[in-house]
């Protein structure tokens, strides 16, 4: 059962956000940050979660993957930076969700870090890895403009 991560899809700062991130991306050529990016993310994380044997909750893998980048919209609005803005907006949908305040803390910390290399949480850690990953950059029409470093491409199919 994924009841908590149901209660996030259907939370209307969720629905918001996701809507808006459609709108602002709309004519954007490189990657995209939408529901199949965010369910990409969350689908990596718990096979790698499951492979590694990592003592991983799956709701809350997929809640950090689903709430990672929704905080694009004030980044393109207001210059606050995305992990930032994401971390602030899972701690207003995650209570409502049903999830406990050190969940909500292990969740907050993976996103507020997953634009390093994922900082010494395991959870931020898989959130990092699988945001990369999930992208393939080896068939992208904008490889060539992307600014992305050339190690964070992902240039290789993964799991």
């Amino acid at each position: 059962m994924m009841e908590r991560v149901n209660a996030i899809a259907r939370h209307p700062v969720f629905a918001e956000h996701l809507a808006r991130l459609e709108v602002l991306e709309q004519t954007r050529i490189f990657c995209r940050h939408d529901l199949s990016h965010l369910m990409d993310v969350a689908r990596l994380m718990w096979i790698a979660a499951l492979e590694r044997q990592l003592p991983l909750n799956r709701e809350v893998v997929y809640a950090a993957a689903l709430l990672h980048d929704l905080g694009r919209v004030e980044q393109m609005g207001e210059g606050i930076p995305h992990h930032q803005a994401s971390a602030d907006l899972a701690a207003r949908i995650l209570p409502e969700a049903g999830f406990s305040a050190n969940e909500i803390a292990q969740i907050q910390n993976a996103i507020a870090c997953h634009r390093g290399d994922g900082g010494e949480n395991m959870l931020g850690q898989l959130l990092y890895w699988a945001d990369k990953k999930s992208r393939p950059c080896w068939v992208c029409a904008a490889k060539n403009k992307c600014n992305w470093p050339q190690e964070k491409k992902n240039w290789e199919i993964t799991r």
